[in-house]
């Protein structure tokens, strides 16, 4: 039986070293370790030799059948990893990976942004959660305003607000420095508007300020025909409308000639030639009074406008939800 053992163990060991595929090292295993197989047929005649000879014959029967099993578990997973190794055609031409880009709000921003700096304006930040002080109460906003009324507002459990214009930063900026001050403050903002192609709960906006001895409204239409004129190109003309707005006093729309029509008239504008951009104003005193600035000595304007506003005019894009859609198709257009 000894002898038996030895030469199966031979056998056996070469086939398997001799397979060439997985089909032929589990043809081994089946002839081997199989329900009847060759271990299995020395097993059953295990009960034939004599009964000195059976514990020395079945430890070295148990020991091959340990043996056998771990050379063909090896040889199982040697033709299944190389059945399963990807098949690579040397022959195909290279996959590009896809570019990235800036996203049209992002270009739109840094370039706003850039115009300002170069005229010596400042970057400033703020929180978007605010208090109703520094949304409402600091900016010279009375509590009938309608801009206060929850239907326009969004008000927090906690009493604060999301603020709905990046005015506050002005506040903030104002109260930690002393005049000249020259900033711009770009963010998101959030109101109670109902989406639809021209209207967002969220959008970006970016306002100036610049509060110093002798400011005047001059100023004001300097900066801003050299800023859009700059953005837009020399051929933009600017006007400036009355308004109201509650923090500054002499209050003004700010419209350019229509992009699309250059002023003659057309769809976009709705035949008026003009379009409105955003509003801008002299600071009102109670303001400048509010931070502790001294406002027969210190005077200032302040000016805002939509970024994507902007990004629609500049892009021709119809409907502001396919800036934050996240359409990979929409944004390819700006690599």
């Amino acid at each position: 039986m000894i002898e038996k053992i030895a030469q199966i163990r031979l056998q056996a060991f070469r086939e398997f070293e001799e397979a060439k595929s997985l089909q032929e090292a589990e043809a081994a295993r089946n002839k081997y370790l199989g329900r009847k197989g060759a271990i299995a047929d020395l097993f059953r005649h295990m009960p034939g030799i004599p009964p000195e000879e059976r514990p020395e014959a079945g430890e070295a029967l148990n020991r091959l059948r340990a043996e056998l099993e771990v050379v063909a578990e090896t040889a199982r997973e040697k033709f299944a990893q190389k059945k399963e190794a990807p098949q690579i055609d040397t022959t195909l031409p290279g996959r590009m990976p896809h570019l990235g880009a800036l996203h049209p709000l992002t270009i739109v921003t840094r370039q706003i942004i850039d115009i300002f700096r170069q005229m010596g304006f400042a970057v400033a930040s703020g929180p978007e959660i605010e208090t109703v002080y520094y949304n409402f109460d600091a900016l010279n906003t009375p509590p009938w305003h309608p801009s206060r009324d929850e239907s326009a507002t969004l008000y927090l459990p906690n009493g604060f607000v999301l603020r709905t214009e990046t005015s506050p930063v002005q506040i903030r900026v104002m109260e930690a420095m002393q005049p000249p001050v020259r900033i711009i403050a770009p963010g998101r903002v959030y109101r109670r508007d109902r989406p639809d192609a021209t209207h967002s709960p969220m959008f970006h906006q970016v306002e100036g300020l610049y509060v110093d001895e002798g400011v005047t409204m001059a100023d004001l239409k300097g900066t801003l025909v050299a800023f859009y004129r700059t953005l837009f190109g020399e051929q933009t003309a600017v006007r400036f409308r009355p308004h109201f707005f509650p923090f500054t006093e002499p209050s003004a729309e700010v419209d350019i000639t229509c992009l699309f029509c250059a002023g003659k008239g057309c769809r976009i504008c709705k035949e008026a030639g003009w379009i409105e951009m955003g509003g801008s104003g002299m600071v009102d005193p109670n303001v400048l009074d509010g931070v502790g600035y001294d406002s027969e000595k210190y005077t200032g304007w302040a000016c805002g406008l939509g970024i994507e506003r902007v990004a629609m005019f500049l892009y021709g894009i119809d409907n502001i939800r396919s800036l934050y859609d996240g359409d990979v198709r929409f944004l390819r257009q700006f690599i």
